[in-house]
């Protein structure tokens, strides 16, 4: 594992999909389809080179095991095209509002999934209590 690589979210082969089919006229839906390749892209590339997440320590409650993976939301796809220089800073600007406001009129998360499908709670330290973890 190159060092940066565990923190690492925007690899090149994921960059140049981005620049390849992002469009200007993009639909948010088709935005989020986007997103879901990307993440998808982003888990097959930490797997493929045996990337694992540094291990922290919950301030909390003390709890001591590896940070989530790195997950790629629709904001930060938006924020990366201005990043990297596939669009203006001032059209980033524009979807990111943009994307504001659709993702309240729709109920969406971060990851452009419905809010109300949503049936689970955290803990304090961001553990999905439905998802099993063999490091508890």
């Amino acid at each position: 594992m190159q060092a940066g690589d565990a923190q690492r979210v925007w690899f090149p082969e994921m960059l140049t999909r981005l620049q390849g089919q992002w469009q200007e006229a993009m639909a948010f839906p088709a935005f989020i389809e986007l997103r879901d390749a990307l993440d998808a892209m982003l888990h097959q590339i930490r797997s493929a080179r045996n990337t694992s997440s540094p291990m922290f320590t919950c301030p909390k409650c003390g709890v001591r095991g590896p940070m989530a993976e790195p997950r790629v939301s629709v904001r930060a796809m938006i924020l990366a095209l201005g990043r990297f220089g596939i669009t203006t800073k001032g059209k980033t600007k524009t979807l990111e509002r943009a994307w504001s406001q659709y993702r309240s009129q729709h109920g969406l998360d971060i990851y452009g999934k419905s809010l109300i499908e949503r049936h689970h709670g955290e803990s304090c330290c961001g553990v999905d209590p439905l998802t099993p973890n063999t490091e508890r």
